[in-house]
């Protein structure tokens, strides 16, 4: 009876202790936890040129650290906002321990537009910003091309928003 007793304490703590790791760890998506993607050997004159994607973003790095910014969405939470962003701005990459990171600075707003009509009618979504700055992470993909990113949405759930080199670019 002792030993049952016993048992039934030592389950109820180790279920306890269970659930309290599962609190704790509930907002812990990767994006959380990631520390970059370790390329450290990437050049400013690399990075320099024509981006796109899929959803018709266009960024131009110029050699100057100048750039030019056509429909790029936010980054983190600010993507739910469903804006696009276009305009001038500025840019540079740095190096920390976990790799090299773009830094994308839009000054001069130019242009915005929405992901989707329903964005552009929601008098309850915030007014987009007249400035924005952005970090992507740099990386190569399988073929040790060039491939610049950021999270998009709930950082914890590791969206990737990625933007790959012009074509003839």
């Amino acid at each position: 009876m002792a030993g049952r007793s016993r048992l039934r304490a030592w389950r109820a703590a180790l279920g306890g202790l269970m659930v309290a790791l599962a609190v704790l760890t509930a907002c812990a998506g990767p994006y959380q936890y990631y520390e970059g993607t370790g390329i450290h050997d990437t050049t400013a004159a690399e990075v320099a040129g024509g981006w796109g994607n899929v959803e018709g973003t266009r960024v131009v790095l110029r050699k100057d650290g100048t750039a030019l910014v056509e429909k790029l969405d936010g980054q983190d939470f600010d993507f739910e906002d469903g804006w696009r962003l276009s305009g001038t701005g500025t840019w540079h990459l740095t190096d920390g321990d976990g790799g090299q990171v773009v830094r994308l600075a839009l000054t001069a707003r130019t242009r915005v537009e929405s992901r989707s009509p329903a964005t552009v009618s929601d008098t309850s979504a915030p007014e987009p910003p007249s400035t924005y700055a952005w970090s992507f992470y740099v990386d190569r993909n399988q073929h040790d091309e060039l491939k610049l990113f950021f999270f998009s949405g709930d950082p914890d759930i590791g969206n990737t928003y990625v933007m790959s080199r012009e074509t003839g670019a």
